[in-house]
């Protein structure tokens, strides 16, 4: 069974089947809750509605407030990457994407321009683990872009997890459980932006998480050269690489790395995804192939 809906500006695709586990009904019920969990994670997570969990909290400036698992789960997650990688990988970038266009919503076409100076860093988000609250120090623009939706692709997975088979692809985060129909792993092609319709590599995998990050997929309308992926330190977009697929056991954790990485460059950023044990596919601006992890 395929189905397809529109969440988080992306066409999310969940292929699933049951093995003669469980009845047509039953598996589409749980393709549905799967959807279900992009919408929560959407309606939590989105710095392009002011009405969402995320944009009421920036309001609340010096002031803990109580968020749901929807919001803490990825925003935790975006902070670890923080610390890890010394503010290279950093969600308190909003308003500095927002600056570059990216602020508007995919669905109304509203844009937010937030009343803020861009100096905040992510050390200046403090998280609560024990109350599950969240305060910000100085007013900034949360963006959960490389976390969020690996996190809702991750608990869409958990909903499909009684499926024999089944693959979550949300337009660059995929995750494949089980195994296909024939009961082979999934065959999963990476694209390869410089041709049309081209696949730089085939992978097959079972439970384990695809998300690649690239240079090509939103640019930036203002500024030549600039895209969705922005280096804190210099407030401009790394092109060292054209695309870094990472391959990881969820999918929250292959997203964030993928664009961590992207974002630092170079043998630093090999490094990040090295060390961490994942495995990393990267095509550099000059058509180059780099290997990690032994993919």
């Amino acid at each position: 069974m395929k189905k397809a809906k529109l969440f988080m500006d992306t066409i999310v695709q969940i292929e699933a089947h049951s093995g003669n586990e469980m009845s047509d009904d039953e598996l589409d019920s749980c393709i549905n809750k799967a959807f279900d969990a992009f919408r929560l994670v959407e309606r939590a997570c989105s710095r392009f509605s002011p009405d969402s969990e995320l944009m009421q909290a920036c309001r609340r400036i010096g002031e803990a407030t109580a968020i749901s698992p929807y919001l803490f789960e990825p925003l935790k997650f975006a902070l670890e990457m923080a610390e890890w990688t010394d503010g290279s990988f950093d969600p308190a970038i909003g308003q500095l994407l927002e600056s570059k266009g990216f602020n508007r919503h995919y669905l109304t076409g509203e844009r937010m321009n937030s009343n803020v100076d861009g100096s905040a860093t992510y050390r200046d988000i403090e998280l609560s683990e024990a109350n599950r609250t969240l305060c910000l120090h100085k007013p900034l623009i949360l963006d959960l872009g490389a976390t969020a939706k690996g996190f809702a692709t991750d608990l869409a997975a958990r909903e499909l997890s009684g499926c024999a088979g089944f693959v979550v692809n949300a337009g660059g985060d995929l995750y494949a459980g089980g195994t296909n129909e024939q009961g082979d792993k999934w065959t999963i092609g990476i694209r390869e932006p410089n041709i049309a319709n081209g696949i730089l590599e085939s992978l097959s995998i079972s439970d384990a998480a695809v998300c690649t990050s690239g240079s090509y997929e939103r640019r930036s309308e203002g500024d030549e050269g600039e895209h969705h992926i922005v280096r804190p330190a210099t407030g401009k977009s790394p092109n060292e690489w054209v695309s870094c697929t990472v391959i990881a056991p969820y999918a929250m954790m292959a997203d964030a790395f993928s664009t961590a990485a992207f974002a630092i460059g170079g043998e630093e950023g090999i490094a990040l995804i090295a060390d961490a044990g994942l495995q990393g596919l990267i095509l550099t601006s000059n058509s180059r192939i780099k290997r990690i992890g032994g993919i």
